[in-house]
């Protein structure tokens, strides 16, 4: 996959393309479909597959006291991307003199870029100044640019809307398994191993301290997690707690995760934490013995999780 770093007054002619455009956070389930539709179709008319997104978010710019919490890193989004069949990304550096482009401005560029033949949205997406451009605008521009708008309800599989909103309310919840089947795959932190306190390997359980670069956190909680990194040959099972661990009198939340039987050094490695299912909520306990305890039963307990009750 190609990735643009272009504005929208500087990239080259590429189309005719089968083009989905949007912010994409998180690349949900219903994201990753329209994806993948649009890359399908671009296969049948022997087009480029392109998707169009924006960095930073849009409200960096234009509403920064309502920026949400992000779940995803723009590699994150681009691999998402990659992995749905998409030929080229274009990420459009979004600034203010961006934000002040009228609908019809926007889409003047996106045809001489990209020469849209099919365009497929969701039905919630706006664009342009003020969002001012609707669902009518596009169909209006496509019947002069006689380029064929698709657009998409995003569902959850329950049926109910699905949004990264409501991604993030799941885990905020603490609720990981249903954060999952909105995206469609395990929520994951990804980030360097830190120096940490070192409290976990003096009690006999050594945590790998995770500088995270998401946004979003799962709710405080002790979590079964699934490891994976370029140290690790392989993913492991992990136990994950987020949190100030309050035992200790924290103020700073941290997310720390334990490998049972791992016995390397993974200061400075670059991790990938999927977090799988919730074990419990953030506690307070009397003292060091008592902690130690919980935490061999929070280690047992997760080793014997399976996905589904299976």
């Amino acid at each position: 996959m190609r990735i643009w770093n272009h504005t929208l007054e500087a990239a080259p002619p590429e189309g005719p393309c089968v083009v989905t455009l949007g912010n994409f956070d998180g690349v949900h389930a219903a994201h990753h479909a329209v994806l993948e539709l649009a890359a399908s179709r671009a296969r049948e008319l022997g087009l480029t597959a392109a998707v169009v997104t924006f960095d930073p978010h849009p409200s960096v710019i234009v509403a920064p006291e309502r920026k949400p919490k992000l779940l995803m890193t723009l590699p994150q989004r681009l691999e998402a991307f990659r992995a749905a069949g998409m030929d080229l990304a274009w990420v459009i550096p979004f600034s203010r003199s961006f934000s002040e482009l009228s609908p019809a401005q926007f889409l003047q560029g996106l045809q001489r870029a990209l020469a849209p033949r099919e365009l497929h949205v969701g039905r919630q997406f706006r664009f342009g100044k003020d969002r001012a451009g609707t669902i009518e605008s596009l169909e209006e521009w496509g019947r002069a640019a006689r380029c064929e708008i698709h657009f998409h309800a995003l569902r959850a599989p329950d049926g109910g809307h699905l949004s990264s909103t409501r991604i993030r309310a799941a885990l905020e919840a603490g609720d990981v398994e249903e954060a999952a089947a909105l995206l469609g795959h395990p929520y994951a932190l990804t980030g360097i191993v830190v120096e940490g306190e070192r409290r976990g390997r003096q009690m006999g359980f050594p945590t790998a301290n995770l500088a995270w670069e998401q946004d979003q956190l799962p709710a405080n909680g002790v979590y079964v997690t699934e490891v994976s990194g370029a140290h690790l040959p392989e993913p492991r099972r992990g136990l994950t707690n987020v949190g100030e661990k309050p035992t200790f009198e924290g103020r700073a939340v941290t997310v720390e995760t334990h490998l049972p039987g791992f016995q390397g050094d993974l200061y400075g490695a670059h991790l990938t934490v999927r977090f799988l299912h919730r074990i419990r909520g953030e506690m307070r306990f009397s003292g060091v013995e008592e902690l130690r305890a919980q935490i061999a039963r929070d280690v047992a307990a997760g080793l014997g999780w399976r996905p589904n009750g299976s």
